[in-house]
Formats: C-alpha cells, structure tokens, sequence
C-alpha cells in the first residue's frame, strides 16, 4: 500500500521541482505551513489580467507536498485565478472524497490519488494549491487596484 504512495513517477516528480526560489517583484505571495507536520509552501506570482505570468515556489515539504508543487509548478504558467481554485477544489474533493482527480493542466494530480488513504498527509499535500490560488488572488485585487488608480 505504501509503495502506492511513494511510486518512482512520484518521487521523480518531487525531486525535480520547476520554478524554485522567489520573485524579486511579485504582485502576490502566500506562505502556507501545515500544522501537523510543518511543511511550508511559500508562492509568489506575477500576473497579467487574472493570468500567472511568472511563478516561483519555496517548498520545505515531505515528498507528497513537494509532488504536488511540481504538478503546479509546470503547468501554472498562463492558468487564471478560476482554472488554479477548481484545481485547488477538485484536488481536495479527490483526497477527501475520492472524487475524480482535476482534469486539464493539472491532471497530473492523479497521481496523487492514493493519498486519500491517508488523511495525516491531505494537508501538506494541498500547500502548493492552496498557496497558489491565494498568492494569485492577492495579485488579482493588488494590479485592479493599481490600474483602477
């Protein structure tokens, strides 16, 4: 059952993480920490309209979370603040629920459908999404804000 978990595509994906670091100017950031096991997601993008147009992660987190933030990682880029939350949603719903993993850009999660196996796990796993949708969030309502001015 574990080795469900931990399968070679997972840890491939976690050991090559696209986007690492931070933005020297990001019009939005997150910080996400689970409290259970400390995992930490910091998420800062830019954007164009509601559109990621640059990305950076900074990811302390056990394979699962660091997984999770390689899916986001490669396909973020051009994805709106809408396509980020459903996949954020979806992604919950697969863990918690075991409905069907996000489909589009981020289908990719799938692969992490045999977390719901583990509820200890669910919140280090959804960090990346979830810092995500509230860094691009942030940028949306700061770059309104700033063209409205």
């Amino acid at each position: 059952m574990i080795d469900d978990l931990y399968s070679a595509k997972l840890l491939k994906l976690a050991a090559n993480l696209p986007h690492l670091g931070r933005l020297l100017a990001p019009h939005g950031s997150s910080e996400k920490i689970s409290k259970l096991c400390g995992s930490r997601v910091v998420v800062d993008v830019a954007v164009e309209g509601d559109r990621v147009t640059e990305f950076a992660q900074d990811v302390k987190a056990c394979a699962l979370g660091q997984a999770s933030a390689a899916v986001l990682g490669a396909a973020v880029l051009g994805a709106s603040l809408s396509e980020i939350e459903m996949a954020r949603d979806r992604f919950r719903a697969m863990l918690k629920e075991g409905a069907p993993a996000p489909e589009g850009r981020f289908a990719d999660l799938s692969m992490l459908a045999p977390v719901k196996d583990y509820p200890a796990r669910h919140a280090s796993t959804l960090l990346a999404f979830e810092a995500a949708a509230e860094a691009v969030r942030r940028a949306v309502e700061r770059t309104s804000r700033a063209g409205a001015a």
